[in-house]
């Protein structure tokens, strides 16, 4: 057993390095290094790039080993047990896969069993330090080899796992051997080619030239540089490849020898690549030698070997070989769609006019569906040109045929191509017989041909004809209306007819002629008439009877039977009377009645001709098949069939059925020998080896990919940060620091095309786009940076990395630590950040603002970067050229990448780079030619098949699958009508197809990569099961993928509403102008389908393939629009196109069958469409658009669209419940009803019949049940809100939005103190006020609804009004029994029987009535029930406890409620939370009836002090006295003052006067203090007061006791009591005892020995007494010297003080309080009769269209704006309207210019409707003045023109009776 790796080197090396390392000169740029210095460095990263080679097959030969010596252990230990076992049993001996997995690990160490892997010993540290400084030069060769290490160097796991797949095992002897000599032989043929010039022939002439051109000018060498020769060297008449070797020129022995070497190499290379010989049909491919012979570049060294120049005229020998490679060409892709694709990319050597290269392109292509899809014009135009220049040759048509029909595939887009070239070619190509002189010939033709075959070389052109035919037919197989048509033309049903009815027709002929009938005649998309309605088809039916009788009547002799008749009768025929007959369009047509006769013969023939022995099983399937057709169209016609074949038809599908089951039991048991034979066969250590190699492959490939990719994404850290690989202060670290290495990358990549290294261009792409993702942004991080971003898309991003299995966050963990290897070895730290395998970005209000951790910068910031380093640029660039399609998707999806998040500076930046170049629009070139491109596609492939019902699925990939097998046609082609299968059937069949070729494929798994080629598997099986197989692998052709891309760029282009490049888009200014806009619409118009004809059949053409695509499209027109585009909108609404009533079609139909596996899809399809349409009319103030969509809707369609939504989402609901799924979909059925409600709402304006639709009828609750639909125009009714807004042009626009759930959070306590708290501005206006509280509202809103995840909060903080309530209550409970009951008894009482019997009845009562009705009024009837039972029962000490403790606890529950309401808890500091006035204030309550349980019952009285601060109008009144403090305060220093300076006067003058009498305190006898302590409860303060009995004595009873308990309680109020005593004791008090009488006159004192004493009395007295300071002074006598003086003191004081001054202060506060209450009233009336928002009066509405009510509540709803605030602040940036871009704006502004100021939209429409009156007014009048002066004008004419008749009228009447005048001249 030999293990050996079959990987030529270059196969790992980047194509086209060797290319770039010899030509160190070729395009590059001067540099200043010298260019020894350049070719010494590219000689540098040559021997690099080998030792990278070095290094993976090292690596490669180390899995190798492990894989072997772990195989040879495991083989070890088992032999035991497989030798007791039978020689049959496959057993694996197993493999320790998880020991091979850790040893793999190995092999990427630096340091592996000795073998030092490591370059630098830095880790690649140097290394990678060398090729960045090597990519920065300016030497582009050099740039562009550094750059290949680069990228091998952070991609080697990946590339030692793309390596190891291609291994192949050398297990069995003779795969060594056949190593052995195939590498021999390369050698020596590779010897012989390098060596062609010394052996080839050449001529006298040719040696002659040869050796005067030493010089290097050797002609005849330049001769086949890359290309073969023009001519082939087979014949023309294609006939047999012999030649002549007589006339090969004479060569000497050493030359003749190496032709004859080459020979012999080149025929057993051919011979390992198939088994078998073509002429037997037995032919097979060998696929491991052609494995084996790729891996080792055998077609490498034929391809330089039919490049040798040689003399093709002279040199028949080399003719000889050049026959040999082209054959071998041929074997080695033969069936290996491997080698056909290796042998494609060199098809342009076989672009040369000859048989051999035609012979070699069609093994090419043969039956691979996929090169055929990707073949281009060129190609196709090449050979129609060498048929109609080189010759009419078979081989041409057949390579035709290939490309057009692979594996039995349709390749429309082949078809198209084809015919188009054929008929453009005209004459010279297409070879009809149609006139009578062809016609002959062509009879004759085939009459000389009969009893031998037509394909004899003196019959050419009869064959070319039979091959032209059938090339007609594949183009039109496959139901291709295109073709078909060009087809008809052609060749027309009277020539088809003419030439099949002919005696001397060949079997050849009317097999294809008969085929081209039926693709093209009758297996059609539409009907041709021609075929039914004339009698050509019944001739052609009565021939067919002719045929059968004579292939009935065949000799018994198979070797002389005409094969090739029976074939034509028993395929062709029957095929097309079974299509014919199942056709929708015979059933239409009334021939067959009228030709019974004929049809009841075919049924006797058909039936004939199954009764034939020599039938095939797929002849006798196509024979009975027809008969089953013709029997049931019979039955269904009422055709009259004979009773003898009616029972023999039966008899005959009877035992069909029979023989069908025991053929499928015998092949069953047929296959199962055939499956125990082979394995036998099959050695047992090579399917072990096989098998454990391919687990090995599987397990590296799972266990690499974490690693694989942690491995490239530290490439990207690399390029964000390069500057830190470089010591400081060098040049390169100052040149990376400034972006140089960035610079540099991005400009090379356009010369990368140049040099053609495509896949080194597509990596620099791939790697500058991974630049703007990152691993993990970093959840936490960011919420912390950007407080901002909602909480949801965190929690969301924590519940996605909850939700990863095990096995990935193993995965994770490993990509982790690669990481930190990694970024440890290259920058000498660990990069601080989170890394996974995902990337993926967070969906965030503001997406650029997302930081990427790998760069430490936002992702606007990183695009703009690459921006100002010239990757805008480099897109424009690289999409202008549109050099290839994965070079020009990588560009757009860098554009993308740049323009992620609506960055404007990019936009801007590519703006201006397009308006600057002239070549700029060759841009929008590229584009449009794509769409157009697209456009074709989808025309050219998707089709439906409406012949087939509406079931049929369109073709995938342009293809349309057909198979010549008879399983496949038994499918295809159901006895009744093609496709009818029925879908149980069908499903079941193909799940068995599936399963059992899974079992096929672990059976043979690993062994062989050809399926089923040695297990001998059921061809039905297999068919069966390819429908399965091409469903799960179909997808997208990539011209119609491409555009998703596209039309992604094109979108972010107009992101954020960029009216110029929205502008630009349609319209470049130009001289050739590429409107974008409208070919998207087209494009949205084709794909689905409406340029077929298919616009009411969507979900035929909407697949879960393309409906991403269509969504893209629909959001990419809405961009276009929204901002507003006015100039878009109308360019969409108004186009010539379908694309809007397919918008529209979207919304109203249902899209199935997807919408039955795939509603998601469907709804967000129908999401994006109503988008689409609101964007179409967004911001217009005129109808056009919306009358234009209302032109093709049906209102009641768009009303039940929106219900059937709403019902949608109850049922999935339901459903959710049933099935306990929590999944969340990506949009729900409400949320797209709710979009089209929106739609219908702005429809409606233009449509009374709609508006009369949405307004949902009034029913009761009962009704509301039975009617559940109008339920749902009320839901959206009452969740959808509408604005007024002011447009920076001062137009007013009405905007209508979905009410967020958010929004239904917000409290009405909140909304009450807003409404009624906010205040005005100076125009009236309470939006300043409102729009600073809507931050708070807004995370009210939040919390609330936090709040709700939290049950038990949420019921304390639910009902924190009730908790305040409760305390409220007991405060005023308490503070009664205190004022009852104190001092306290601490006795209960006895109550009387009946007394305590009539509280327990009330308790009860009120307790029942509690339970049943909990009304206030019954619950405190309870509670005091309760409380006097608690009295007389624990007494009032214990009750006045117990009520403080419960007042203490739900006090506490109302602070916890209280804050957990107002959010205060949730993401706020404890400081803050205390620092709250509000929150300090409900604490000093706590703690006040914390006092009042603890200290002293007293200190529940100031409790009852919260009514102030819950009563409004108590607040007011305490408000009158705070708001004017200020002049309260000055007013009373005024009144100081005043009394300060009447004090000193009356110190001064009067102070004799300031005598007061007084009281004497009785004789009293001092007692301890703790005597003097009233009775109390034990640990309350006594009442310092004077008691109202004597202090000696102590009161009835009790007195004792209460001493003795304060003795045990009160040391803190005795000691309190005695220092008061004793402060008494001190106080000095001046009395007069010399005035003092016997009498009891009481004494007085003097009061003014002092100033200060002074000044208190009089401020004492003076200010209290109602006549000021006099009423205290001592009463002076009228005769005393200061009595006018005291008067004027008295009257001042009185007057000043007393009057003035304290009226001040009393006026002050009244006016304050009037003035409340004034604003009071004014408010509540500006409430009642102002608009909250515009400030409009309730007058401005009187006599208008629209009530004050109405507007307010539906126009200017104030909670509407704050709805439409919060939707702004939750939605994406990006998925703004226009009107919600500019109020987003205009909020980040703080600017309220957008809201309505003294304005409203129905006032102005009023307005303009007096406007139009009055207009219309002065229109009638103008009217009627016009006609007025036209008659006044017309009467003044007529005036006119009588005056003028009259006047001569007089002037003839005057001349005639003028007198004659008289002569009074006399005489002379």
């Amino acid at each position: 057993m030999v293990l050996g790796s079959g990987i030529p080197h270059n196969a790992m090396n980047v194509p086209g390095r060797s290319a770039m390392l010899t030509k160190p000169g070729s395009g590059g740029s001067k540099s200043k290094e010298d260019e020894l210095v350049m070719e010494t460095k590219l000689k540098i990263i040559q021997i690099l790039q080998f030792i990278l080679d070095v290094r993976l097959d090292y690596r490669i030969s180390c899995l190798l080993s492990i894989f072997k010596r772990d195989f040879d252990e495991q083989q070890h230990q088992s032999n035991g047990q497989l030798q007791g076992m039978d020689g049959g049993s496959i057993e694996n001996p197993g493999i320790n896969l998880e020991a091979i997995g850790d040893q793999a690990e190995l092999i990427f160490e630096e340091q592996n069993e000795g073998a030092d892997l490591d370059f630098d010993a830095q880790g690649g540290r140097t290394f990678l330090r060398v090729l960045l400084h090597l990519t920065m030069h300016d030497y582009p060769p050099l740039v562009s080899g550094a750059l290949m290490l680069l990228f091998r160097h952070f991609s080697q796991r990946q590339e030692v796992l793309l390596a190891f797949k291609q291994v192949q095992l050398l297990v069995t002897n003779n795969e060594v051997d056949n190593y052995k000599q195939i590498k021999t032989d390369l050698d020596q043929l590779r010897l012989l080619v390098e060596k062609s010039e010394l052996w080839v022939y050449k001529n006298k002439q040719d040696s002659s030239k040869t050796k005067k051109g030493k010089d290097g000018k050797d002609n005849s060498g330049k001769k086949g540089g890359g290309k073969l020769y023009k001519q082939s060297t087979s014949t023309v008449d294609g006939g047999s490849m012999s030649m002549d070797l007589d006339n090969a020129p004479r060569l000497d022995h050493g030359s003749g020898a190496n032709y004859k070497t080459i020979e012999e190499i080149l025929t057993r290379l051919s011979g390992l690549c198939v088994s078998g010989s073509s002429s037997t049909g037995a032919r097979k491919n060998r696929k491991q030698d052609q494995r084996l012979l790729r891996n080792m570049g055998a077609h490498s060294v034929v391809l330089e070997l039919l490049q040798i120049p040689y003399e093709k005229h002279s040199d028949k020998k080399m003719q000889r070989v050049m026959e040999l490679a082209h054959e071998f060409l041929q074997n080695f892709c033969w069936g290996n769609p491997h080698n056909q694709a290796l042998l494609h990319k060199h098809i342009d050597l076989f672009l040369t006019p000859g048989l051999l290269e035609a012979q070699t392109m069609r093994h090419i292509y043969m039956d691979n569906v996929q090169l055929c899809s990707e073949v281009t014009e060129q190609v196709v135009q090449h050979f129609v040109n060498c048929i109609a220049t080189h010759g009419r040759h078979v081989e041409y048509l057949k390579f035709l045929q290939t490309i057009v029909k692979a594996d039995g595939t349709f390749i429309r887009k082949s078809q198209d191509m084809v015919m188009q070239e054929l008929v453009t070619a005209g004459e010279d190509v297409l070879l009809f017989y149609n006139d009578k002189a062809s016609f002959k010939k062509f009879i004759e033709m085939m009459r000389t041909s009969q009893g031998r075959s037509a394909v004899s070389e003196n019959n050419q052109g009869c064959q070319y004809h039979i091959n032209l035919v059938e090339l007609l037919a594949c183009c039109t197989e496959g139901k291709n209306v295109y073709t078909e048509i060009k087809c008809n033309s052609l060749l027309p049903l009277d020539d088809i007819v003419r030439v099949v009815t002919n005696k001397d027709c060949l079997p050849e002929v009317k097999n294809a002629y008969i085929n081209f009938l039926n693709h093209c005649y009758v297996d059609t998309e539409v009907e041709m008439k021609e075929l039914y309605t004339s009698q050509h088809v019944w001739t052609l039916f009565e021939s067919f009877l002719v045929d059968m009788v004579t292939v009935c009547k065949s000799t018994q002799d198979r070797k002389y039977a005409d094969t090739m008749l029976e074939k034509y009768v028993t395929e062709t025929v029957m095929n097309i009377i079974t299509t014919f007959f199942s056709s929708p369009f015979a059933d239409q047509s009334t021939a067959v009645q009228t030709r019974q006769p004929v049809f009841v013969r075919l049924l006797q023939g058909a039936f004939r001709v199954s009764q034939c022995d020599w039938l095939s099983g797929q002849q006798k399937f196509h024979v009975e098949n027809c008969i089953k057709t013709l029997t049931d169209i019979a039955k269904n016609r009422g055709i009259a069939i004979p009773v003898d074949l009616d029972s023999q038809v039966n008899t005959l599908f009877s035992k069909s059925a029979i023989v069908k089951n025991s053929t499928r039991r015998w092949l069953s048991q047929h296959h199962r020998g055939i499956r125990r034979d082979s394995m036998v066969a099959i050695s047992r250590d090579y399917r072990s080896i096989i098998e454990g190699l391919q687990d090995i492959v599987s397990l590296l490939e799972d266990q690499l990919k974490p690693l694989v990719q942690a491995e490239l994404s530290v490439l990207v850290d690399v390029l964000h940060r390069p500057e830190l690989l470089f010591p400081p202060n060098t040049e390169a670290r100052a040149k990376c620091e400034s972006g140089g290495f960035i610079s540099k990358l991005i400009k090379h990549t356009e010369k990368l095309l140049e040099e053609k290294e495509e896949k080194l261009c597509i990596k620099v792409l791939q790697t500058l786009k991974e630049m703007t993702v990152d691993i993990d942004y970093g959840d936490k991080a960011a919420q912390e940076e950007y407080p901002d971003l909602r909480a949801e898309v965190f929690e969301a991003v924590a519940t996605q990395s909850q939700n990863m299995t095990k096995k990935q966050q193993e995965d994770a963990a490993r990509g982790d630590k690669l990481r930190a290897k990694l970024l440890g070895c290259f920058y000498g730290r660990v990069r601080s950040e989170k890394t996974t395998g995902n990337q993926r970005p967070v969906p965030s209000p503001g997406t650029g603002m997302i930081v990427l951790n790998r760069a430490n910068m936002t992702l606007a910031d990183v695009q703009c970067q690459l921006d100002k380093e010239g990757g805008s640029d480099l897109v424009i660039d690289l999409v202008i050229k549109n050099t290839g399609h994965r070079v020009f998707q990588e560009s757009v999806e860098l554009g993308i990448a740049l323009l992620e998040g609506g960055n404007t500076r990019i936009q801007k930046s590519i703006l201006d780079r397009l308006q600057s170049d002239k070549h700029a629009d060759k841009f929008f070139k590229v584009f449009y030619e794509r769409m157009r491109e697209a456009q074709a596609e989808i025309k050219a492939t998707v089709t439906v098949n409406t012949g087939e019902g509406l079931s049929a699925k369109p073709a995938e990939d342009g293809t349309t699958t057909h198979k010549d097998s008879g399983v496949n046609d038994k499918l295809k082609k159901s006895p009744v009508y093609k496709g009818s299968i029925s879908d149980d059937l069908k499903n079941q069949l193909e799940d068995a197809a599936l399963h059992t070729s899974k079992a096929f494929a672990a059976v043979r798994r690993g062994r062989d990569d050809d399926p089923g080629e040695r297990l001998g598997v059921v061809p039905g099986l297999e068919i069966l099961g390819q429908g399965e197989k091409k469903d799960d692998d179909k997808a997208v052709v990539p011209e119609i993928a491409i555009m998703k891309p596209i039309l992604r760029f094109l979108q972010l282009l107009c992101e954020n509403h960029n009216r110029d490049l929205q502008n630009y888009l349609r319209n470049q200014n130009n001289k050739t102008n590429y409107n974008l806009v409208t070919e998207t619409l087209q494009f949205l118009d084709c794909i689905c389908g409406s340029t077929t004809g298919g616009l009411g059949l969507l979900g035929l053409y909407i697949n879960d393939q393309n409906v991403h695509l269509i969504n893209q499209t629909l959001e990419t027109l809405c961009e276009y629009c929204q901002g507003p585009c006015h100039e878009n909108q109308n360019a969409i609404a108004n186009h010539e196109s379908n694309g809007l009533d397919i918008i529209i079609a979207l919304i109203l139909n249902d899209i199935n069958p997807l919408g039955k596996e795939r509603m998601d899809l469907v709804l967000e399809l129908k999401n994006n469409a109503s988008k689409l349409l609101l964007a179409i009319m967004e911001s217009r103030h005129d109808s056009e658009n919306a009358e234009r969509i209302l032109y093709n809707m049906s209102p009641k369609q768009l009303v039940d669209v929106i219900k059937q939504a709403y019902q949608q989402e109850e049922t999935k609901d339901e459903d959710d419940d049933d099935s306990g799924d929590d999944e969340d979909e990506a949009i729900s059925p409400r949320e797209v009803g709710h979009n089209i409600y929106i739609l219908a709402h702005q429809l409606a304006q233009h449509n009374k019949e709609l508006a009369a639709l949405l307004k949902p009828s009034e029913k009761n609750e009962l009704q509301m049940v039975q009617q559940p639909l109008d339920k749902a125009l009320e839901y959206y009714a009452s969740h959808t809100a509408q604005i007024e807004i002011v447009r920076q042009d001062r137009t007013m626009e009405q905007i209508v939005f979905p009410i967020l759930p958010v929004c239904e959070f917000l409290t009405p306590m909140t909304k009450y103190k807003v409404y009624n708290t906010a205040e005005q501005d100076e125009q009236g206006s309470k939006v300043a006020d409102f729009f600073e509280r809507t931050e708070d509202m807004f995370e009210e809103m939040q919390w609330q609804k936090k709040l709700r995840a939290k049950p038990l909060l949420f019921l304390l903080s639910h009902n924190v009004t009730k908790w305040r309530q409760i305390v409220f209550n007991f405060a005023i409970l308490i503070n009664c029994l205190v004022a009852i009951f104190y001092p306290f008894d601490p006795n209960a009482k006895d109550l009387n029987p009946k007394l305590s019997g009539l509280i327990w009845i009330t308790m009860i009562i009120s307790f029942i009535v509690t339970i049943m009705v909990p009304k206030a009024s019954s619950i405190r009837t309870f509670v005091m029930a309760g409380v006097l039972r608690m009295i007389f029962s624990l007494g009032i000490i214990h009750t006045l406890t117990i009520l403080g403790m419960v007042n203490v606890g739900v006090k506490a529950l109302f602070i916890v409620s209280f804050i957990g309401n107002r959010g205060l808890a949730s993401n706020k500091s404890l400081r803050t939370v205390l620092l709250d006035v509000q929150v300090l204030y409900h604490l000093g309550y706590l703690g006040m009836c914390m006092l009042g349980l603890c200290v002293h019952t007293f200190f529940y009285s100031v409790v009852l002090l919260d009514m102030i601060y819950s009563e409004e109008t108590l607040f007011n009144v305490i408000r009158s006295v705070t708001r004017n403090w200020r002049s309260i305060a000055l007013t009373f220093v005024l009144a100081l003052i005043l009394v300060y300076l009447f004090s000193i006067i009356g110190y001064l003058f009067l102070q004799d006067d300031f005598v007061l009498p007084i009281d004497q305190k009785p004789a009293v006898q001092m007692i301890e203090p703790e005597k003097k302590v009233n009775q109390s409860v034990p640990g309350q303060v006594v009442n310092m007061t004077a008691p109202s009995f004597d202090v000696g004595t102590c009161p009835a009873k009790g007195c004792e006791k209460v001493e003795e308990e304060e003795e045990d309680n009160g040391s803190f109020f005795d000691m309190f009591a005695k220092h008061a005593e004793e402060y008494l004791e001190d106080q000095e008090v001046a009395t007069i005892d010399d005035d003092a009488n016997d009498d009891g006159v009481p004494d007085v004192e003097r009061v003014c020995e002092t100033l200060l004493m002074c000044i208190v009395t009089t401020l004492n007295h003076g200010v209290r007494n109602g006549g000021g300071i006099g009423d205290i002074l001592r009463s002076l006598s009228s005769h005393e010297a200061l009595y006018i003086f005291r008067v004027l003191y008295d009257l001042l004081f009185f007057f000043i003080v007393n009057i003035i001054v304290m009226n001040l202060i009393f006026g002050v506060i009244i006016d304050t309080f009037a003035d409340l209450r004034s604003e009071k009233q004014n408010k509540d009336e500006v409430l009642r009769n102002t608009c909250f928002i515009c400030a409009l009066q309730r007058s401005a509405f009187d006599n208008k269209s629209i009530s004050f009510e109405e507007h307010v509540k539906d126009e200017h709803n104030m909670w509407h704006y704050l709805y439409f605030i919060v939707l702004v602040k939750v939605k994406d940036p990006t998925e703004f309207t226009g009107p919600e871009s500019y109020v987003y704006h205009m909020i980040k502004e703080k600017n309220l210019d957008w809201f309505p100021r003294l304005r409203a939209m129905s006032l102005a429409a009023d307005e303009g409707e007096n406007e139009q009156n009055e207009l219309r007014n002065l229109t009638m009048q103008l009217e009627s003045t016009n006609s007025l002066v036209k008659t006044l004008s017309t009467q003044l004419s007529e005036l006119k023109d009588q005056m003028t008749e009259q006047r001569k009228q007089k002037q003839r009447i005057g001349l005639l009776s003028t007198p004659t005048l008289p002569n009074h001249m006399g005489p002379p």
